[in-house]
């Protein structure tokens, strides 16, 4: 797995072995960034079940300021850290160990500004989608136009609305779905 643009365009990050885990795969890592746009300058990622942190390095890659990595498994993280070294970015990600099921962090000094664009891509099939958008909408988390961009199973459709978050653009790759939500603040 290489990553697909930006300035470590083509370095080759770090993956699992022998572990049930589902990274996203090159060809869709670069779907998401022709709907999102290759420059990515000044913004801050979010990056939910992040695995091995492909989505939010590539995000970095791209010019983002900040990525914060989200993943439950010990191993992940550890393995965030080590692509964040391979890729020189270390000082512009920060990796955070939580199980999502039971929602965001709540008080954590990473949540203290809010985020441009977030990644959600969760384990297929357990439901995790929803709650999290819903919740995404619900707390101060968010800065206005933000972006969510969520992977899902080709089969799992997600409301046209949650909150103010307002699906844009959805595209199949393979047995993979994106949705591309954007959030539109109340005035």
């Amino acid at each position: 797995m290489r990553v697909t643009g930006g300035t470590v365009r083509g370095r080759r990050l770090a993956t699992f072995r022998g572990m049930a885990i589902r990274p996203t795969s090159d060809l869709v890592r670069e779907a998401v960034f022709d709907l999102l746009g290759q420059d990515l300058s000044g913004i801050r990622v979010l990056d939910l079940f992040a695995g091995t942190g492909s989505l939010g390095i590539e995000a970095l890659s791209r010019g983002a300021e900040e990525a914060v990595f989200i993943d439950d498994s010990l191993k992940a993280i550890e393995l965030i850290d080590k692509n964040l070294r391979l890729c020189g970015l270390e000082g512009s990600g920060f990796p955070l160990r939580k199980n999502l099921s039971r929602g965001l962090p709540e008080k954590h000094p990473a949540f203290l500004k809010r985020f441009d664009l977030v990644f959600l891509d969760p384990p297929y099939g357990k439901g995790f989608i929803l709650p999290l958008l819903k919740e995404l909408d619900e707390r101060d988390v968010l800065t206005p136009f933000s972006r969510v961009v969520a992977q899902s199973e080709k089969k799992e459709y997600l409301p046209e609305t949650v909150g103010n978050l307002k699906t844009a653009k959805v595209r199949t790759y393979g047995a993979t779905r994106i949705t591309l939500l954007n959030y539109e603040e109340d005035s």
